[in-house]
């Protein structure tokens, strides 16, 4: 994989761009794409924006959204764009597998695929060009260093702000990560100084759901939380029962994951959601444990230190004993 500035020179010519996304994007998955659509266009190139997968209600607000393609239900139109495309985009992923059923499709491509993600692990002989770094707080930051860094700063206008400040206030809990450096407050500061509204964006991240949404919480946290003091670990498991139950749509479960995290001396968190086809795990922790390296040896996942994600296909109540054997396996991990 070549370094991600060997294209800059080539961004002018016009051409036809593919930008793709993991499934069930998140604020930093469409965020990003939807910067990189704002910023291209500018060139004059005919771009194509896809999802694996439909995507939260509750970002529908950022401009640009309503030409996205979910290949799940416009696979034609979404396999035509691919095809055509000179250039691939492929952002806030590490490898094709984290596209679902796109997958295939993009592997079997033969046009220029370029990475821009922050996940560890990155299967770089895909990419022909791309930059992958575990020490950015979120594609979107990564996205503002490749707009800048390219000589094209004055291209930033409302619409890629609004994204890209969405991104990053998601993925860094509203700067409360450790990933949020000062690259990252100096990124927020000049988009300020250009405009950026970050508390319209917030609103719409944040107060933008459902009274469905806030009665489902509070049943999880009263009567679907488990806390082991002893090892400083919490568990959320929620069924696809209650999933019904609620109308919970997808994005709804979003941040669940972090509330346990306010108890005082909880290190880890694991929450389980009882899907169609497998159990999604999402993984929490503060200080020195490792939720990547965790996810990747329990349940077939992997993603940052101390944010990480993954799948089973065992049953509910299975794969919640799983995660209770495994924290106990790392007690002196997690004291």
């Amino acid at each position: 994989m070549q370094p991600i500035h060997e294209i800059y020179g080539q961004l002018p010519p016009q051409k036809k761009i593919a930008i793709t996304m993991h499934q069930k994007p998140d604020a930093d998955a469409m965020g990003s794409a939807l910067a990189l659509y704002h910023f291209l266009r500018q060139f004059g190139h005919e771009v194509s924006v896809i999802s694996p997968t439909n995507w939260a209600r509750w970002l529908n607000w950022m401009e640009g959204v309503n030409e996205v393609w979910d290949y799940e239900l416009e696979k034609a139109d979404a396999e035509k764009a691919l095809d055509e495309a000179d250039w691939l985009f492929c952002l806030d992923y590490n490898h094709f597998s984290r596209t679902k059923t796109m997958a295939p499709k993009l592997a079997s491509l033969r046009n220029t695929k370029i990475l821009i993600d922050h996940h560890r692990e990155p299967d770089e002989p895909s990419f022909q060009y791309g930059v992958s770094n575990t020490g950015k707080s979120s594609t979107c930051e990564m996205m503002y260093d490749f707009i800048v860094n390219s000589g094209h700063r004055e291209k930033i206008n409302k619409y890629i702000a609004d994204c890209l400040y969405a991104g990053v206030v998601a993925d860094t809990g509203s700067f409360r990560f450790s990933s949020t450096h000062a690259s990252v407050h100096h990124m927020v500061a000049a988009l300020k100084e250009q405009g950026l509204e970050h508390t319209k964006v917030h609103e719409a991240l944040y107060d933008n759901f459902l009274e469905n949404r806030l009665r489902f919480l509070g049943h999880v946290l009263t009567n679907k939380m488990e806390v082991f003091y002893e090892l400083n670990t919490a568990l959320i498991f929620v069924s696809k029962m209650e999933l019904l139950k609620y109308e919970i749509k997808t994005g709804d479960t979003e941040g669940l994951v972090n509330y346990p995290l306010s108890i005082q001396g909880i290190k880890l968190v694991g929450c389980v959601i009882d899907r169609d086809e497998e159990r999604k795990w999402s993984f929490r922790s503060k200080g020195n444990f490792d939720c990547n390296s965790f996810a990747r040896k329990y349940f077939n996942g992997g993603g940052h230190f101390n944010a990480s994600g993954g799948h089973d296909s065992a049953p509910l109540y299975e794969t919640v004993q799983k995660f209770k054997q495994a924290i106990k396996e790392n007690r002196s991990l997690l004291q």
